[in-house]
Protein backbone atom coordinates (compact mmCIF):
# COMPACT_ATOMS: atom_id res chain seq x y z
CA UNK A 1 0.00 0.00 0.00
CA UNK A 2 2.84 2.77 1.01
CA UNK A 3 4.30 1.36 -2.13
CA UNK A 4 1.61 2.13 -4.41
CA UNK A 5 1.09 5.42 -2.84
CA UNK A 6 4.48 6.77 -3.31
CA UNK A 7 3.70 5.62 -7.15
CA UNK A 8 0.58 7.29 -7.37
CA UNK A 9 2.59 10.74 -5.98
CA UNK A 10 5.76 10.49 -8.10
CA UNK A 11 3.42 9.41 -11.41
CA UNK A 12 1.28 12.39 -10.49
CA UNK A 13 4.35 14.86 -9.53
CA UNK A 14 5.11 14.05 -13.79
CA UNK A 15 2.08 14.54 -14.99
CA UNK A 16 2.38 17.70 -13.26
CA UNK A 17 5.37 18.54 -14.62
CA UNK A 18 4.94 17.23 -18.39
CA UNK A 19 1.74 20.05 -18.20
CA UNK A 20 4.07 22.95 -16.37
CA UNK A 21 6.15 22.15 -19.31
CA UNK A 22 3.39 21.98 -22.32
CA UNK A 23 2.08 25.31 -20.73
CA UNK A 24 5.32 26.97 -20.41
CA UNK A 25 6.06 26.29 -24.28
CA UNK A 26 2.45 27.15 -25.32
CA UNK A 27 3.24 30.70 -23.55
CA UNK A 28 6.45 31.09 -25.64
CA UNK A 29 9.81 32.00 -24.65
CA UNK A 30 8.91 35.74 -25.90
CA UNK A 31 7.62 36.33 -22.58
CA UNK A 32 10.95 36.47 -20.92
CA UNK A 33 12.68 39.28 -20.37
CA UNK A 34 15.17 40.48 -22.74
CA UNK A 35 17.87 42.99 -23.00
CA UNK A 36 18.25 45.65 -25.69
CA UNK A 37 21.09 45.65 -27.97
CA UNK A 38 21.66 48.74 -26.90
CA UNK A 39 23.94 51.29 -29.41
CA UNK A 40 27.91 50.92 -29.48
CA UNK A 41 28.54 54.15 -31.21
CA UNK A 42 29.75 57.18 -29.60
CA UNK A 43 29.37 61.23 -30.60
CA UNK A 44 26.29 62.52 -31.45
CA UNK A 45 23.19 60.39 -31.27
CA UNK A 46 22.07 59.74 -34.82
CA UNK A 47 18.84 60.75 -34.89
CA UNK A 48 16.17 59.94 -37.85
CA UNK A 49 12.50 61.38 -37.40
CA UNK A 50 9.68 59.03 -39.85
CA UNK A 51 6.83 61.99 -40.00
CA UNK A 52 6.72 65.47 -39.96
CA UNK A 53 3.21 65.42 -39.48
CA UNK A 54 3.34 66.02 -35.65
CA UNK A 55 3.56 69.16 -34.59
CA UNK A 56 6.01 68.70 -31.77
CA UNK A 57 8.71 67.50 -34.69
CA UNK A 58 9.36 71.36 -34.51
CA UNK A 59 11.26 71.25 -31.11
CA UNK A 60 13.55 68.15 -32.03
CA UNK A 61 14.00 69.88 -35.11
CA UNK A 62 15.51 73.25 -32.92
CA UNK A 63 16.99 71.30 -30.38
CA UNK A 64 19.01 69.85 -33.12
CA UNK A 65 20.33 73.12 -33.98
CA UNK A 66 21.00 73.63 -30.94
CA UNK A 67 23.08 71.46 -29.65
CA UNK A 68 26.06 69.25 -30.05
CA UNK A 69 25.41 65.62 -28.78
CA UNK A 70 22.20 64.59 -31.27
CA UNK A 71 22.31 64.95 -35.21
CA UNK A 72 19.49 64.59 -37.64
CA UNK A 73 20.32 61.76 -39.94
CA UNK A 74 17.73 61.49 -41.96
CA UNK A 75 14.03 62.38 -42.50
CA UNK A 76 11.01 59.86 -43.80
CA UNK A 77 7.97 61.95 -44.85
CA UNK A 78 5.77 61.37 -48.05
CA UNK A 79 5.03 65.09 -48.48
CA UNK A 80 8.10 66.84 -50.16
CA UNK A 81 6.52 70.40 -49.34
CA UNK A 82 6.02 69.91 -45.51
CA UNK A 83 9.36 69.27 -45.62
CA UNK A 84 10.67 71.77 -47.59
CA UNK A 85 8.52 74.46 -45.21
CA UNK A 86 10.49 73.23 -42.19
CA UNK A 87 13.90 72.91 -44.24
CA UNK A 88 13.73 76.80 -44.98
CA UNK A 89 12.76 77.34 -41.09
CA UNK A 90 15.13 75.26 -39.45
CA UNK A 91 18.39 75.43 -42.27
CA UNK A 92 17.89 71.33 -43.24
CA UNK A 93 20.14 70.16 -45.97
CA UNK A 94 18.21 68.80 -48.91
CA UNK A 95 19.60 65.31 -48.54
CA UNK A 96 18.05 64.29 -45.29
CA UNK A 97 14.52 63.94 -46.92
CA UNK A 98 13.55 60.86 -47.95
CA UNK A 99 9.98 59.91 -49.11
CA UNK A 100 9.57 56.19 -47.55
CA UNK A 101 10.61 55.49 -44.41
CA UNK A 102 12.53 52.49 -45.34
CA UNK A 103 14.92 54.67 -47.99
CA UNK A 104 15.20 56.64 -45.08
CA UNK A 105 16.19 54.04 -42.79
CA UNK A 106 18.53 51.97 -45.23
CA UNK A 107 20.49 55.37 -46.62
CA UNK A 108 20.66 56.98 -43.01
CA UNK A 109 21.10 54.26 -40.64
CA UNK A 110 20.14 55.86 -37.28
CA UNK A 111 21.21 54.75 -33.62
CA UNK A 112 16.97 55.87 -33.07
CA UNK A 113 13.83 57.08 -34.74
CA UNK A 114 11.94 59.48 -33.20
CA UNK A 115 8.27 59.25 -34.44
CA UNK A 116 6.23 62.22 -35.52
CA UNK A 117 3.27 60.34 -37.77
CA UNK A 118 -0.47 59.86 -36.78
CA UNK A 119 -1.14 57.19 -33.43
CA UNK A 120 -2.32 55.01 -36.33
CA UNK A 121 1.28 55.20 -38.38
CA UNK A 122 2.79 54.11 -35.01
CA UNK A 123 2.53 50.42 -36.32
CA UNK A 124 4.03 50.66 -40.02
CA UNK A 125 7.01 52.40 -38.06
CA UNK A 126 7.76 50.08 -35.56
CA UNK A 127 7.45 47.29 -38.22
CA UNK A 128 9.97 48.86 -40.37
CA UNK A 129 12.33 49.91 -37.53
CA UNK A 130 12.69 47.37 -34.99
CA UNK A 131 14.11 44.35 -37.82
CA UNK A 132 16.60 46.83 -38.62
CA UNK A 133 17.75 46.84 -34.58
CA UNK A 134 16.76 50.79 -34.85
CA UNK A 135 15.32 51.81 -31.19
CA UNK A 136 12.30 54.28 -31.38
CA UNK A 137 10.69 56.90 -28.91
CA UNK A 138 7.26 57.49 -30.48
CA UNK A 139 5.32 60.66 -29.25
CA UNK A 140 2.17 60.06 -26.85
CA UNK A 141 0.09 57.57 -26.86
CA UNK A 142 2.25 54.55 -27.96
CA UNK A 143 -1.19 53.21 -29.31
CA UNK A 144 -5.31 53.41 -28.82
CA UNK A 145 -5.79 50.01 -29.57
CA UNK A 146 -4.23 46.77 -27.53
CA UNK A 147 -4.08 44.53 -30.59
CA UNK A 148 -1.03 47.10 -31.95
CA UNK A 149 0.38 47.80 -28.55
CA UNK A 150 0.64 43.20 -28.18
CA UNK A 151 2.26 43.42 -31.51
CA UNK A 152 5.12 46.38 -30.53
CA UNK A 153 5.68 43.81 -26.87
CA UNK A 154 6.19 41.09 -30.06
CA UNK A 155 8.41 42.82 -32.15
CA UNK A 156 10.26 44.46 -28.94
CA UNK A 157 11.31 41.24 -27.50
CA UNK A 158 12.11 39.63 -30.95
CA UNK A 159 14.31 42.06 -32.40
CA UNK A 160 15.87 43.59 -28.71
CA UNK A 161 14.91 47.13 -29.60
CA UNK A 162 13.59 49.60 -27.27
CA UNK A 163 9.93 50.99 -28.01
CA UNK A 164 9.75 54.38 -25.67
CA UNK A 165 6.84 56.97 -25.15
CA UNK A 166 7.39 60.42 -24.93
CA UNK A 167 5.19 62.43 -22.58
CA UNK A 168 5.55 66.39 -21.92
CA UNK A 169 4.74 65.59 -18.44
CA UNK A 170 7.88 63.03 -18.40
CA UNK A 171 10.35 65.80 -17.56
CA UNK A 172 8.12 67.95 -15.15
CA UNK A 173 10.91 67.59 -11.59
CA UNK A 174 7.00 68.29 -9.83
CA UNK A 175 6.07 65.09 -11.13
CA UNK A 176 9.24 62.85 -10.42
CA UNK A 177 9.07 65.27 -6.64
CA UNK A 178 5.21 63.88 -6.10
CA UNK A 179 6.51 60.57 -6.79
CA UNK A 180 9.25 60.58 -4.36
CA UNK A 181 6.81 62.09 -1.48
CA UNK A 182 5.11 58.77 -2.17
CA UNK A 183 7.29 56.78 -2.09
CA UNK A 184 9.09 57.92 1.64
CA UNK A 185 6.30 57.25 2.69
CA UNK A 186 5.39 61.77 3.27
CA UNK A 187 2.16 61.52 1.47
CA UNK A 188 1.17 58.35 1.57
CA UNK A 189 -0.88 56.13 0.59
CA UNK A 190 -2.78 57.29 -2.43
CA UNK A 191 -6.60 57.28 -2.02
CA UNK A 192 -7.25 59.12 -5.15
CA UNK A 193 -5.42 60.96 -8.09
CA UNK A 194 -6.94 63.64 -10.14
CA UNK A 195 -5.49 64.53 -13.61
CA UNK A 196 -6.12 67.69 -15.83
CA UNK A 197 -4.96 67.90 -19.30
CA UNK A 198 -4.98 69.68 -22.14
CA UNK A 199 -5.85 73.17 -23.81
CA UNK A 200 -8.83 75.48 -25.98
CA UNK A 201 -8.74 72.89 -28.44
CA UNK A 202 -5.91 72.17 -31.53
CA UNK A 203 -7.93 74.16 -33.87
CA UNK A 204 -8.05 77.23 -31.21
CA UNK A 205 -4.39 76.97 -30.53
CA UNK A 206 -3.28 77.33 -34.17
CA UNK A 207 -1.91 73.32 -34.88
CA UNK A 208 -1.08 73.22 -38.38
CA UNK A 209 -3.37 71.56 -40.99
CA UNK A 210 -1.21 68.21 -41.69
CA UNK A 211 -1.12 67.84 -37.66
CA UNK A 212 -4.94 69.00 -36.99
CA UNK A 213 -6.29 66.70 -39.98
CA UNK A 214 -4.77 63.37 -38.26
CA UNK A 215 -6.07 64.84 -34.72
CA UNK A 216 -9.50 64.96 -35.58
CA UNK A 217 -9.69 61.69 -37.71
CA UNK A 218 -11.07 58.88 -35.44
CA UNK A 219 -9.25 56.15 -38.06
CA UNK A 220 -5.82 57.83 -37.22
CA UNK A 221 -6.08 59.13 -33.52
CA UNK A 222 -8.53 56.90 -32.13
CA UNK A 223 -10.69 59.82 -30.63
CA UNK A 224 -9.78 63.18 -29.95
CA UNK A 225 -9.46 64.38 -26.18
CA UNK A 226 -9.62 61.02 -24.83
CA UNK A 227 -6.68 59.55 -26.49
CA UNK A 228 -4.86 63.13 -27.33
CA UNK A 229 -5.03 63.88 -23.19
CA UNK A 230 -6.43 60.91 -21.99
CA UNK A 231 -3.47 58.99 -21.91
CA UNK A 232 -1.23 61.91 -19.81
CA UNK A 233 -3.20 60.50 -16.57
CA UNK A 234 -3.44 56.95 -17.79
CA UNK A 235 0.69 56.65 -17.87
CA UNK A 236 0.63 58.85 -14.57
CA UNK A 237 -1.59 56.72 -12.66
CA UNK A 238 -0.20 53.41 -13.62
CA UNK A 239 2.97 55.12 -12.59
CA UNK A 240 2.12 56.17 -9.61
CA UNK A 241 0.53 52.94 -8.62
CA UNK A 242 3.80 50.87 -9.52
CA UNK A 243 2.41 49.27 -12.48
CA UNK A 244 -0.90 48.19 -11.30
CA UNK A 245 -3.87 47.79 -13.69
CA UNK A 246 -7.26 49.33 -12.70
CA UNK A 247 -9.64 46.97 -11.67
CA UNK A 248 -12.25 48.81 -13.56
CA UNK A 249 -12.68 51.24 -16.30
CA UNK A 250 -15.79 53.86 -16.94
CA UNK A 251 -15.50 57.02 -19.48
CA UNK A 252 -18.28 59.70 -20.98
CA UNK A 253 -17.48 61.56 -23.90
CA UNK A 254 -19.06 64.70 -25.25
CA UNK A 255 -18.58 66.90 -28.03
CA UNK A 256 -18.79 70.18 -27.15
CA UNK A 257 -17.84 72.25 -30.09
CA UNK A 258 -19.13 69.88 -33.14
CA UNK A 259 -18.92 72.83 -36.22
CA UNK A 260 -15.25 72.49 -35.21
CA UNK A 261 -14.87 68.74 -34.22
CA UNK A 262 -17.35 67.10 -35.84
CA UNK A 263 -15.82 63.54 -36.45
CA UNK A 264 -14.21 63.18 -32.45
CA UNK A 265 -14.81 64.31 -28.74
CA UNK A 266 -13.25 67.24 -27.44
CA UNK A 267 -13.79 66.89 -23.40
CA UNK A 268 -13.53 62.93 -21.64
CA UNK A 269 -13.45 61.66 -18.30
CA UNK A 270 -12.22 58.65 -17.38
CA UNK A 271 -12.39 56.91 -14.18
CA UNK A 272 -9.97 53.94 -13.48
CA UNK A 273 -10.93 51.98 -10.06
CA UNK A 274 -8.46 50.03 -8.16
CA UNK A 275 -8.35 47.65 -5.15
CA UNK A 276 -7.28 50.73 -2.54
CA UNK A 277 -7.68 54.16 -5.14
CA UNK A 278 -9.52 56.17 -7.85
CA UNK A 279 -8.10 57.98 -10.51
CA UNK A 280 -10.30 60.26 -12.23
CA UNK A 281 -8.78 61.42 -15.79
CA UNK A 282 -10.31 65.14 -16.88
CA UNK A 283 -8.80 65.65 -21.04
CA UNK A 284 -10.32 68.33 -22.54
CA UNK A 285 -10.08 70.11 -26.05
CA UNK A 286 -12.40 72.74 -24.24
CA UNK A 287 -9.87 74.30 -21.07
CA UNK A 288 -9.85 77.88 -21.09
CA UNK A 289 -5.64 78.02 -20.82
CA UNK A 290 -2.88 75.13 -21.54
CA UNK A 291 -3.72 72.59 -19.04
CA UNK A 292 -1.14 69.84 -17.46
CA UNK A 293 -1.41 69.18 -13.79
CA UNK A 294 -2.56 66.33 -11.48
CA UNK A 295 -3.51 66.10 -7.61
CA UNK A 296 -2.82 63.47 -5.31
CA UNK A 297 -4.46 62.33 -2.24
CA UNK A 298 -3.28 60.39 0.29
CA UNK A 299 -3.93 59.96 3.97
CA UNK A 300 -1.00 61.93 5.06
CA UNK A 301 -2.23 65.12 2.99
CA UNK A 302 -2.70 65.72 -0.91
CA UNK A 303 0.12 67.13 -3.55
CA UNK A 304 -0.83 69.59 -6.30
CA UNK A 305 1.85 69.17 -9.13
CA UNK A 306 1.62 71.42 -12.38
CA UNK A 307 4.13 72.28 -14.77
CA UNK A 308 7.72 71.97 -14.71
CA UNK A 309 8.71 73.07 -10.92
CA UNK A 310 5.66 74.01 -9.83
CA UNK A 311 4.36 72.23 -6.93
CA UNK A 312 2.35 72.33 -3.62
CA UNK A 313 1.72 69.92 -0.65
CA UNK A 314 -1.02 70.48 1.85
CA UNK A 315 -1.76 69.04 5.28
CA UNK A 316 -5.40 68.75 6.61
CA UNK A 317 -7.70 71.37 6.61
CA UNK A 318 -4.43 73.34 6.04
CA UNK A 319 -3.74 76.35 3.27
CA UNK A 320 -1.53 74.79 0.54
CA UNK A 321 2.32 75.11 0.72
CA UNK A 322 4.88 75.58 -2.15
CA UNK A 323 7.74 73.34 -2.57
CA UNK A 324 10.99 73.48 -4.58
CA UNK A 325 11.47 70.07 -6.05
CA UNK A 326 14.72 68.24 -6.07
CA UNK A 327 17.02 68.41 -8.84
CA UNK A 328 16.13 65.60 -11.66
CA UNK A 329 19.18 63.43 -12.74
CA UNK A 330 20.75 64.70 -15.87
CA UNK A 331 19.91 62.29 -17.44
CA UNK A 332 16.00 62.72 -17.12
CA UNK A 333 16.63 66.35 -18.20
CA UNK A 334 14.46 66.84 -21.49
CA UNK A 335 13.70 63.14 -23.90
CA UNK A 336 16.98 63.78 -26.04
CA UNK A 337 19.43 63.60 -23.04
CA UNK A 338 17.23 60.82 -22.09
CA UNK A 339 17.18 58.91 -25.67
CA UNK A 340 20.85 59.22 -26.02
CA UNK A 341 21.60 57.75 -22.67
CA UNK A 342 19.12 55.09 -23.07
CA UNK A 343 19.54 54.13 -26.10
CA UNK A 344 23.76 53.58 -25.92
CA UNK A 345 23.19 51.81 -22.24
CA UNK A 346 24.16 54.66 -19.84
CA UNK A 347 20.67 54.55 -18.33
CA UNK A 348 17.67 52.36 -16.77
CA UNK A 349 14.99 52.81 -19.18
CA UNK A 350 12.41 55.32 -17.03
CA UNK A 351 9.64 53.35 -16.23
CA UNK A 352 7.50 56.34 -17.79
CA UNK A 353 8.46 55.93 -21.23
CA UNK A 354 8.66 52.07 -20.77
CA UNK A 355 6.82 49.37 -23.23
CA UNK A 356 5.47 48.02 -20.23
CA UNK A 357 3.64 50.61 -18.81
CA UNK A 358 2.40 52.49 -21.86
CA UNK A 359 0.79 48.30 -23.02
CA UNK A 360 -1.44 49.08 -20.16
CA UNK A 361 -1.88 52.86 -20.88
CA UNK A 362 -2.79 51.65 -24.21
CA UNK A 363 -5.19 48.96 -22.87
CA UNK A 364 -6.58 51.75 -20.64
CA UNK A 365 -7.55 53.93 -23.11
CA UNK A 366 -9.02 51.07 -25.64
CA UNK A 367 -11.40 50.48 -23.12
CA UNK A 368 -12.33 53.61 -22.05
CA UNK A 369 -13.05 54.54 -25.95
CA UNK A 370 -15.04 50.75 -25.91
CA UNK A 371 -16.76 52.16 -22.35
CA UNK A 372 -17.77 55.22 -24.00
CA UNK A 373 -21.11 55.68 -25.45
CA UNK A 374 -21.77 57.48 -28.50
CA UNK A 375 -20.15 61.05 -28.00
CA UNK A 376 -23.17 63.71 -26.81
CA UNK A 377 -23.11 67.34 -28.54
CA UNK A 378 -24.00 70.64 -27.22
Amino acid sequence: MPHRFSSAIFLALAILASLATTVSTARGASELPTTPAFSKETGPLRIGIIGLVHGHVEGLLWQASQRTDIKIVGIAEPDRAIFDRLAAKYKLDATLYHATTTAMLDAAKPEAVSVMSSIKDHLPAVEACAPRGVHLLLEKPLAFSTSDAERFEALAREHRVLILTNFETSWYASVREAKRLVESGERAPIRRMVFRHGHKGPKEIGCTPEFLAWLTDPAQNGGGAIVDFGCYGAVLSTWLMNGQQPTSITASVSTLKPKIYPLVDDDATIILTYPAATAVIQASWAWTHDNKEMDVYTERGSIHAAKWDELQTREENAPPQSLKPQSKPAHLENEWTYLRNVVRGECEVDPLSSLEFNVIVAEILDEARRATTKPGTR
